[in-house]
């Protein structure tokens, strides 16, 4: 399981902390940034199959080590400062996937 987040999205809540200043009485606060929300690697895989169009078949190598469980922060913290991520994996994946093909066409006008 791993969380994923937009670098706008990161950008984005570090000047919002900033800004407010987010100090406890003993000096500067933690907080964790990121969604809150994970995803398997597997369901990931799915997603971006989904959105890219890919109609193969995935095949996973379950000989391997599946590494660090799970990577999630606690965003409870960020959240009751009024702060929330705005782009869904989903979004993000779709938006970057636009992204590279509109670099990859940029390349071919110019062949």
């Amino acid at each position: 399981m791993r969380e994923f987040m937009w670098s706008e999205d990161m950008a984005d809540a570090c000047v919002y902390l900033m800004e407010r200043e987010v100090r406890s009485s003993g000096g500067t606060s933690s907080v964790n940034i990121g969604t809150g929300i994970e995803i398997s690697i597997c369901d990931l895989a799915h997603l971006v199959k989904k959105i890219v169009g890919f109609g193969g078949e995935l095949v996973f190598n379950a000989s391997k080590p599946d590494g660090t469980m799970r990577k999630v922060t606690d965003v409870t913290k960020l959240h009751s400062l009024g702060w929330k991520h705005k782009i869904d994996l989903e979004e993000g994946v779709g938006k970057y996937y636009q992204w590279y093909l509109d670099k990859a066409d940029g390349k071919r006008q110019k062949a």
